[in-house]
């Protein structure tokens, strides 16, 4: 099977629901051979789960899912909310396609690449409901897991340089879809987009916080985004919490700085 063989039998719980719908369609659509596993996935569902405004749960809530469905689960959800960001200011522009190619290169390989840009395509000329997606994805992934697909999701936009106000817009809409905090969703923006005050952004304080709510933030921050708490995403998605931990750290020395704190 040499199309999508880096995925099929292990695609987890995004086979199911809105996101498998969504998939199964879009698979169909781009080949018609070497998909009779997949075909099995996504026709094993509940037909109810394609259509409506609610994302329902299945019994598969109650299984277990491998480190490798897991982690390809990620991807997918990845792939999917990224056509919504890349497509948000009206342009698919070549530096965000590349900010895609080379995670999927550093956590599937190179042989994994064409295969990914393919379905991310397909996802770019279709319409992604970003609640029902949202929801399935805030049912199975956990809190810190979310958090670090909205870092990839906010260093797409930003990967021309710029963060532009329609690709705020709908990062901001990701982030009530996928249920993160504002307060985090903020913080995760600050890190890309600088300003006097992104350093107080980053640790979700304002300028006027004590030297001790300073270091009370950080110390909070720096427990919520730990990398270890995806370590089952794989060592590649781990060393990105790593960087995103980094700028707290940052965020943190720039504060201290400034303030001439010990």
């Amino acid at each position: 099977m040499g199309t999508l063989k880096w995925i099929v039998g292990f695609l987890g719980w995004v086979s199911g629901g809105p996101i498998g719908a969504l998939i199964g369609f879009l698979f169909g659509s781009l080949v018609e051979s070497g998909l009779d596993s997949l075909r099995q996935l996504t026709g094993n569902m509940d037909p109810g789960q394609q259509g409506g405004t609610t994302y329902q749960r299945t019994t598969t809530a109650s299984r277990g899912y491998t480190a490798t469905e897991q982690r390809n689960s990620f991807m997918v959800s990845l792939l999917v909310l990224s056509s919504a960001v890349i497509k948000a200011d009206g342009r698919i522009l070549q530096s965000e396609l590349d900010y895609v190619r080379d995670f999927v290169r550093r956590n599937f390989g190179e042989a994994a690449v064409s295969e990914a840009m393919r379905i991310l395509d397909g996802l770019n000329g279709q319409q992604v409901n970003l609640y029902e997606v949202g929801s399935q994805i805030s049912y199975y992934m956990n809190y810190s897991q979310r958090l670090q697909l909205f870092h990839y999701l906010v260093g797409i936009a930003n990967a021309d340089g710029e963060l532009c106000k329609q690709e705020k817009d709908v990062l901001e809409a990701i982030a009530s879809a996928i249920r993160l905090n504002a307060a985090d969703a903020t913080s995760v923006i600050a890190m890309f987009y600088k300003d006097t005050d992104s350093a107080y952004a980053v640790l979700e304080i304002s300028p006027s916080a004590t030297d001790d709510e300073v270091k009370t933030a950080y110390r909070r921050m720096a427990m919520k985004n730990h990398p270890d708490k995806v370590a089952t995403l794989g060592p590649d998605v781990q060393k990105a919490a790593e960087e995103k931990f980094r700028k707290i750290q940052q965020a943190y020395e720039t504060i201290k700085k400034q303030r001439g704190m010990s």
